[in-house]
């Protein structure tokens, strides 16, 4: 790793040794908060940020995310888990409780076109994107070279729909052996198996050159242009085995009218695209994302 980004990641570790994120969703009913707020209370830990979310007070879903600071949390943390399960199991509660201090690593999967590649590169040399990218993995060799320049490992494997399975065993050893945690498709173009993605729920971003649901699958500037929309958008979601239909958790979009054609939407896509992506990860790096069914309650 780039000796320069791997000082940031130190300092950034050393700055939240002691602070934690804790994520709930469970039946909404009296009392979730008050026990949440006197468990960490009993802890000595002091909330920093707290947010909430029902979906209807009466038979619903209640979602709450919060972010504390705890003296000696490393030391802590363990007590901690095993205190709160009963807590969790009074309530029903999904939960997770993470250490800002371990630093996610990250794998991002790239094809031919490098602009959301290079965002994410842009974003974590500047220090706004904290996650050690452990190694970036392409079906092509364009991205070689920048990516190399910062020292994170670059891996070629070609791919095409008759080699898929082979080319995931390969992906997925990487994977293991660098411990990865999330799995950014940076404009991937290859399509995951169910085998792949049932390995990895819940951590695989991916980026979609459509304002989702509308112009699924391929071409979907041709068609946009074709159908003569006034609004472009672009899409990044969850990936599941339905293509295009994990739950979304980033959209924007960019207005458009008859003048453009298929290379000016493409162009204005892309800068939507690398921008969408680049909040989704964030948001993802920084717990701030529960999926609810097909759905995520973004904090």
């Amino acid at each position: 790793m780039n000796s320069y980004i791997n000082d940031q990641i130190e300092v950034f570790k050393e700055r939240n040794q002691n602070r934690g994120r804790l994520l709930v969703s469970c039946p909404d009913q009296p009392g979730i908060v008050s026990t949440i707020s006197k468990f960490l209370f009993s802890h000595n830990a002091n909330i920093i940020e707290s947010s909430q979310y029902s979906t209807n007070p009466e038979g619903g879903t209640f979602f709450i995310r919060i972010e504390f600071e705890c003296p000696n949390l490393k030391d802590k943390a363990k007590e901690m888990e095993i205190q709160f399960a009963e807590i969790a199991s009074a309530f029903s509660m999904d939960w997770n409780l993470t250490h800002v201090y371990n630093v996610k690593k990250a794998a991002i999967f790239v094809s031919k076109e490098l602009h959301c590649l290079l965002e994410l590169l842009w974003e974590w040399q500047s220090g706004d994107l904290m996650a050690d990218i452990a190694l970036v993995i392409s079906n092509h060799e364009d991205a070689r070279s920048v990516v190399e320049s910062l020292d994170i490992p670059f891996y070629y494997i070609p791919a095409n729909k008759d080699i898929r399975e082979q080319v995931e065993e390969k992906q997925l050893q990487l994977l293991e052996e660098h411990d990865i945690d999330l799995i950014v498709l940076a404009r991937y173009m290859q399509i995951l198996t169910p085998k792949f993605v049932a390995a990895n729920p819940k951590k695989i971003i991916n980026i979609h050159h459509s304002f989702l649901p509308a112009f699924i699958g391929a071409r979907p500037y041709e068609r946009a242009y074709e159908r003569g929309v006034k609004l472009i958008g672009a899409t990044s979601h969850y990936v599941t085995n339905e293509l295009d239909e994990g739950p979304i958790i980033e959209q924007d979009i960019s207005r458009v009218d008859h003048r453009d054609h298929v290379d000016s939407l493409k162009k204005s896509g892309r800068s939507i695209e690398r921008s969408v992506l680049a909040r989704a990860v964030k948001w993802h790096l920084e717990d701030r994302i529960i999926v609810h069914q097909n759905k995520t309650i973004v904090f």
